[in-house]
């Protein structure tokens, strides 16, 4: 069967299940549909920290996964979604060791890419897959939305954000690290790099 290359082109929150994200997907090349997963908050979590290049405080699951297979030398060479059952996507971890051998590795959707991203590694699915929940966009469409759960709330938060000084931005920064709160922490990060570039 025929693969095709997929990367991430976005993450937001559904717009269909409280407290989950939708992971998005794009072909890297021809048609450019896009494959929408449903995941849970603590791996969308993992996926942005790495996509972010945040340093957590400790090793989330994923780290610690990446540290103890890098100490085995086992490197994982692709992710690969290799069916859709009832909406639910398989995905296995194609993995090789030191001594060549190659094993592939049952795996959720959502902690396979969160690995992918880690360990840098192609994220690949096959045609029918594409075919049967891909989704193809206008060239001027855009591919996901940030969806908050309360607009007035985030305006707040941006708001009172912009009222602390740099000095206070990091320190706020570094607890919400110290204290795994990863999407406060970017939004505290994106608010630095604005004042940066100012």
């Amino acid at each position: 069967m025929k693969k095709v290359k997929l990367e991430i082109v976005g993450l937001s929150y559904s717009q269909t299940q409280t407290g989950a994200y939708a992971l998005v997907l794009g072909e890297t090349k021809g048609n450019k549909r896009r494959l929408p997963i449903i995941i849970g908050g603590f791996e969308a979590q993992a996926i942005a920290i790495e996509l972010e290049k945040m340093t957590p405080s400790r090793p989330l699951t994923h780290d610690l996964f990446k540290s103890f297979a890098e100490g085995f030398e086992i490197t994982i060479d692709e992710v690969i979604i290799y069916n859709l059952v009832d909406g639910i996507f398989y995905a296995r971890l194609v993995c090789h060791n030191e001594l060549g051998k190659t094993v592939e590795i049952d795996a959720r959707t959502s902690d396979a890419i969160a690995l992918a991203v880690r360990f840098n590694c192609p994220i690949n699915t096959y045609e029918f897959i594409l075919a049967k929940a891909g989704i193809l966009l206008d060239d001027d469409a855009t591919t996901t939305k940030e969806l908050p759960a309360d607009d007035n709330m985030m305006e707040m938060e941006e708001t009172s954000l912009l009222k602390k000084s740099t000095e206070e931005l990091q320190q706020l920064l570094e607890k919400s690290l110290h204290d795994e709160d990863y999407e406060h922490a970017s939004k505290i990060r994106d608010e630095l790099n604005n004042r940066k570039k100012s």
